[in-house]
């Protein structure tokens, strides 16, 4: 196939997407300059902030695999518009209310957005899978997907710490809701459906067993952040709970025909480490993040450790961050074609756990975590744009949409453990420092605890990888499986 050919089709699969992760990019990078301002706002205290991203983080757990098999089901931009709408709602709601329940729930229904990658990367690949070179258009388009998501997140946060200087709070929180708006109209005129739909009947029964489950789980993880809330037995009966009933649900999912998910994709030797890795990777890429951002703000005259840095220069880190996961998301296709995706994946994890274990050594001056971020950041963004792919290439056309989702899901629930590890290990404060510090900044062996974790997992996930078969989430790996499934794996 010729260059031009191979263009020619991506574009036609891409289409507008890429003004959708953008978007999705906005969200997550808008809010985080106002979140004190939004405290404010509401009357409530900084640390009371914590529940929107537990909230969202809970909703879009159980938002995913729901709204994947649908995708599935009756049409992957069909979900995406739904999704979108609900999102769209949710964000003109924000700037027109000051109570905090009211808020809490519409910051939740935010988290609707984080079905868009998962639905778009399968909508690509159900419209690619048919071409000369299906993986690696899907791989292509994932990396620029990915890369107008990070660039997005990078305009976002300077844009919102831009206005809320300027201008009225409520003015500033409808910028993003217009957004969204638009974004709906761009997936409604300018993105075609998929090609397939495999119809059936939705498993509800086995959509309230997961969800169940993920309530128990992030629930009671969510209890352990609270004050005394490792001490509380209530916390890990919850916790238990929750993990127990995966139990039934993998069991209902075995005896149906048609189910929310194919459990048995968890056994492929495809599959099953491209579902670890993302869990592994949610530690370092949803949970570190805040940590290391509360590391940079921390004053080493009055604690000893620490950069000292204004919020500008936090952002300086931030950005220059993701303009690293850029960088590994459009070098990922590039690489997986000079080598092959599993070694690609393999190198980007590797990446991940150099990035931050390298923080033990060099941690204390600013142009050493600079350089520590982008090294995580390079991997971070390669693995952010070849999971999903990945989990496309190596899926039965029949659960496109439920392997990208489930790389997400599971991200996200790597990402809720960590961020409730992480809390609990910085939680100690430092009692009152050499420059008279009130003991708010968090302990110094929890931010190694941070490096240490993030760096294993990385590791953990590289050799995983290595299980699996040599020419995975290839064209010669891929199509046969689209009719045998994975049940024989």
């Amino acid at each position: 196939m010729s260059r031009t050919v191979t263009g020619a089709a991506l574009a036609a699969v891409v289409g507008f997407l890429a003004f959708v992760e953008f978007t999705s990019g906005v969200l997550q990078g808008y809010y985080t300059p106002m979140l004190t301002d939004i405290a404010r706002h509401l009357q409530i205290h900084d640390a009371d902030v914590n529940w929107f991203e537990g909230a969202q983080l809970m909703l879009s757990a159980l938002v995913v695999p729901s709204f994947a098999k649908l995708g599935d089901m009756f049409g992957r931009k069909r979900m995406l518009l739904v999704s979108t709408a609900i999102t769209a709602v949710a964000a003109f709601v924000l700037p027109f209310t000051s109570t905090f329940g009211v808020y809490l729930v519409a910051w939740a229904f935010m988290g609707f957005y984080v079905v868009w990658l998962p639905l778009e990367i399968a909508l690509i690949w159900s419209r690619a899978r048919r071409s000369e070179g299906s993986s690696a258009i899907t791989a292509k388009a994932a990396g620029i997907l990915v890369a107008s998501l990070e660039g997005g997140a990078i305009i976002g946060a300077l844009a919102g710490g831009a206005l809320v200087d300027k201008l009225p709070l409520p003015v500033v929180l409808l910028v993003p809701a217009f957004l969204i708006a638009a974004c709906f109209f761009v997936i409604l005129f300018g993105v075609k459906e998929s090609p397939e739909k495999t119809g059936g009947v939705f498993d509800t029964v086995g959509l309230v067993l997961i969800s169940l489950a993920l309530i128990g789980l992030t629930g009671g993880l969510s209890l352990l952040r609270l004050p005394g809330g490792v001490a509380n037995p209530l916390s890990w009966i919850v916790i238990v709970v929750g993990l127990a009933l995966v139990v039934p649900f993998a069991l209902w999912e075995l005896r149906q025909s048609d189910p929310l998910i194919d459990v048995r994709m968890f056994r492929s030797p495809a599959l099953g480490p491209v579902f670890l890795t993302a869990g592994l990777f949610g530690v370092s890429v949803l949970g570190a993040q805040a940590p290391l951002s509360t590391f940079a703000r921390t004053d080493p005259s009055a604690y000893g450790y620490g950069l000292g840095t204004t919020g500008f220069q936090t952002s300086l880190i931030i950005g220059l961050y993701l303009i690293a996961m850029i960088g590994g998301a459009l070098l990922f296709p590039v690489v997986a074609r000079l080598a092959t995706p599993r070694i690609t994946l393999i190198g980007a994890s590797l990446l991940v756990a150099i990035g931050f274990l390298l923080f033990l050594p060099f941690h204390g001056a600013y142009l050493q975590v600079v350089a520590n971020m982008m090294i995580a950041g390079i991997g971070s963004g390669a693995l952010v744009a070849a999971l999903p792919a990945a989990a496309a290439s190596a899926a039965p056309h029949t659960q496109t949409g439920v392997a990208t989702g489930l790389t997400n899901s599971v991200k996200t629930v790597g990402g809720a453990i960590a961020s409730c590890v992480f809390g609990i290990a910085l939680m100690h404060a430092v009692a009152g420092g050499a420059g008279g510090g009130e003991g708010t900044a968090g302990s110094f062996s929890g931010y190694v605890t941070v490096w240490i974790v993030c760096g294993v997992t990385a590791l953990a996930a590289a050799v995983l990888l290595l299980f699996v078969p040599k020419q995975a989430f290839t064209d010669r790996a891929g199509q046969p499986q689209d009719d045998a499934g994975v049940a024989a794996g």
